[in-house]
């Protein structure tokens, strides 16, 4: 698997499949997710080399017209992200825990991206918008320092664009906390 991703939301079902359908046409690119979206939104998520990607991102974006709401590429992303965002993972240790909440899809891949490539930490989870408004989150473990480091600097790349909720780290969290989020 290519570590390129590409990502359209758009606030239409309908146009949004159609775009999907559309972007695999256009390049070989890996479908990931294609799923409608709370509220009302539809997410398509690709892999593949970073030119098909752009590619791919292109006709999407085109066919999406005022539809789009957001498209995103990510050369170079790091394999936790896409591992996190097919599900949850335990990690090999048990450690401290931090949490970052946003308000859009791509703030958590980038602050995922982000965090795993400042420090030593595990993603747990990266949640795309499920249930959750369109909101997104992300879940990790660590050391203490290495959590709180990874925390800071996922934020001020999520700062930036305004799409920062909030965010939580949790030194000794209680096993019962793990268990809830697996």
């Amino acid at each position: 698997m290519s570590n390129t991703i590409g990502f359209l939301e758009l606030n239409s079902v309908a146009r949004g499949i159609y775009a999907a359908d559309a972007m695999l046409k256009a390049a070989d690119v890996k479908l990931l997710r294609a799923s409608a979206n709370c509220p009302g939104k539809y997410n398509i998520l690709i892999s593949g080399e970073v030119a098909a990607v752009n590619a791919a991102v292109e006709v999407g974006a085109q066919i999406g017209g005022p539809n789009v709401i957001e498209q995103l590429v990510i050369p170079r992303l790091h394999p936790q992200v896409i591992h996190a965002m097919g599900g949850t993972t335990m990690p090999d240790k048990l450690d401290a825990v931090g949490v970052l909440e946003c308000f859009s899809i791509t703030s958590s891949i980038l602050a995922a991206d982000s965090a795993v490539k400042a420090t030593d930490v595990t993603l747990i989870d990266v949640r795309l918008g499920t249930g959750l408004g369109g909101k997104s989150f992300l879940v990790m473990t660590g050391d203490t320092a290495a959590v709180s480091e990874a925390v800071e600097r996922a934020a001020a790349v999520v700062a930036k664009s305004g799409m920062l909720l909030e965010t939580a780290i949790i030194p000794n969290p209680r096993k019962e906390i793990f268990e809830a989020l697996l």
